[in-house]
């Protein structure tokens, strides 16, 4: 008798609480503001322009360990030898800082060097970024072959 109670009383308990008022689904969720991507922008600022001409950029063969030390105008560009490859200079920052969403110099002086360049293997570009004099590896450019190294500025005279 005690099981047939409980197990009419059971179902009963269990649809009573099956009864309770429904939850509205609640709005999506938006995508977190972290993760959307920021458009940066590069401010050179004009004492900056004026002071530098060019950068040194070392190019390592890692197949022969050669390496060669490339000065290229700041603007400019050149075409590796023995290489489809070309590097281009578009800015050079002497102290690379971002203030938010812009990358500027917070001065003249060689606190962290940064040159943005861009590096095309034939015509399909491969590496559009920065290299660091002091912090070689932030964000190196990786690639089979060769290796990219900032290693000097030259000022105007």
């Amino acid at each position: 008798m005690r099981v047939y109670t409980v197990l009419l009383v059971l179902p009963i308990m269990l649809l009573a609480g099956c009864q309770g008022t429904e939850q509205q689904a609640s709005s999506p969720v938006e995508s977190a503001r972290s993760h959307e991507k920021k458009i940066m922008t590069l401010a050179v600022p004009e004492a900056v322009r004026s002071k530098w001409k060019a950068v040194r950029i070392c190019v390592t063969d890692k197949a022969s360990v050669k390496k060669i030390v490339h000065t290229i105008p700041i603007g400019g560009k050149i075409h590796l030898p023995s290489s489809s490859m070309t590097i281009e200079v578009e800015a050079f920052l002497p102290a690379f800082v971002m203030e938010g969403s812009v990358m500027t110099s917070a001065s003249n002086e060689l606190k962290n060097p940064g040159a943005k360049v861009k590096i095309r293997e034939g015509n399909n570009l491969v590496f559009d970024g920065w290299l660091f004099s002091k912090f070689p590896n932030t964000h190196a450019f990786m690639h089979p072959r060769y290796g990219f190294a900032l290693v000097d500025v030259v000022p105007v005279r």
